[in-house]
């Protein structure tokens, strides 16, 4: 992560304009500067698209060594559920994950992960208080305003470790892999102001 040290300053005071002591509630983010924001992004994880996560088939994540895994996984392939899924009456998906929150960038036709978790209850995590929930909240109201379109969705993969510490390990290193901008991890990097308004 050496040459993403430095915090890009795509985010400067002219693009953004706040009002009121509830700045959060009131951002305005130029269309320009979003577009520029999401292009970093889409550079650094459209060649990891195209070929796909290939750390996967590192057995000693897994409980059995026996099971057949993919060469490389590519959460493009996942289901796509609407971030309200966990208030449907049956659930889509139950036990531990890993989970990808994703916007389709609806011009260029390209994905971008927002965020990477995991959880033991799949059909559980999403429900109550969520940081991430907060700023993906926070990212669709600027995007609205400045009248942008976004197709957000939660995608579950459900062929990860049992045990907790082994899920969080391969957690951490899909988030070294794809830098989602909404994790506390690599919130500098992308200078996110959907996540920083709302912390100050």
């Amino acid at each position: 992560m050496k040459k993403f040290d430095r915090q890009y300053d795509l985010f400067k005071d002219n693009g953004i304009n706040f009002s009121g002591e509830n700045s959060h509630k009131d951002i305005f983010i130029e269309k320009k500067v979003i577009k520029e924001w999401q292009e970093k992004i889409i550079n650094h994880q459209s060649p990891i698209f195209k070929t796909g996560y290939k750390d996967v088939n590192q057995f000693s994540l897994f409980e059995s060594s026996s099971e057949e895994l993919n060469e490389s996984f590519n959460p493009a392939d996942l289901t796509p559920l609407p971030l309200s899924f966990w208030k449907w009456p049956n659930a889509m998906h139950e036990g531990p994950a890993v989970y990808f929150v994703m916007d389709k960038i609806i011009d260029s036709d390209k994905n971008i992960i927002l965020y990477i978790g995991e959880t033991i209850s799949a059909e559980k995590r999403w429900k109550g208080e969520h940081d991430c929930k907060r700023y993906l909240s926070s990212y669709s109201d600027c995007l609205q305003k400045a009248n942008i379109s976004t197709k957000l969705n939660i995608r579950f993969w459900l062929d990860v470790p049992i045990k907790t510490k082994e899920r969080r390990k391969l957690e951490q290193k899909l988030i070294q892999t794809w830098l989602p901008p909404f994790n506390k991890e690599t919130r500098e990097i992308w200078a996110t102001p959907f996540t920083s308004q709302i912390n100050s």
